[in-house]
């Protein structure tokens, strides 16, 4: 175990060279694109989740929403491999880092901006004065919907990376703890194991749920500028 916490959280370089591009390119080698009449059980199983999930996140949007199924599809895809190819051992995880997932979440929560902007101008404007505010709060009220309204994608970042991170800590932990005390106690060894194996098994369902979560607000986001 490395003594540093936050060692696995440094971008590996060789050369001189970040591997941080290839490592994002990489979980798309994990999709092939079906070029059968009859896919496998691996190709079928994907397309069964993908349209599930599409059906569930895209059913609440009319047409010009649904036009952005492709990409929210990508996406999710994207971030619950690299979360799930994170928790393999001596493995580097992108969405550790917040620059990254702010690279993500700015240019969709601009572009659904933009777009209830360009198409639902004054409902867009309305949101930042609810009707009925008194005279006096309007300036106020205004500056604090504006905040909202920009803070949104540093929350969507912010979720995603301290949601892996505080995860992978915790199992960099437990995993210190449980060879610390093979020496000590093995009855004690035994039982942060345990935890340790659970701990993992919840880990491999927050990294599925938080691809989800990242997708779903963008989703709503689009909802509600479309």
């Amino acid at each position: 175990m490395n003594e540093n916490l936050f060692t696995s959280f440094i971008t590996p370089m060789m050369l001189g060279l970040p591997l941080v591009t290839l490592i994002i390119l990489f979980p798309s080698l994990l999709f092939p694109t079906p070029n059968r009449l009859i896919n496998n059980r691996l190709i079928s199983l994907q397309q069964w989740a993908l349209q599930l999930v599409s059906k569930q996140m895209m059913s609440i949007h009319n047409t010009k929403g649904q036009s952005w199924t492709l990409m929210l599809m990508s996406l999710i895809l994207f971030i619950a491999s690299t979360n799930l190819l994170g928790l393999l051992p001596h493995s580097f995880t992108p969405t550790t880092q917040l620059s990254m997932n702010l690279g993500m979440a700015t240019p969709l929560w601009a572009g659904a901006v933009i777009t209830g902007f360009r198409n639902k101008t004054k409902v867009s404007l309305a949101h930042f004065l609810p009707q009925g505010t008194p005279t006096p709060l309007i300036p106020m009220l205004v500056i604090i919907e504006t905040i909202s309204l920009f803070i949104q994608p540093m929350a969507l970042a912010v979720r995603l990376t301290a949601n892996i991170t505080a995860g992978h800590l915790l199992i960099h932990l437990i995993g210190g703890a449980t060879l610390a005390l093979t020496s000590i106690s093995t009855t004690t060894a035994l039982i942060t194991f345990v935890i340790l194996i659970l701990l993992t098994i919840l880990e491999f369902a927050v990294a599925m749920i938080q691809a989800y979560v990242f997708t779903l607000l963008v989703s709503l986001y689009l909802h509600d500028n479309t």
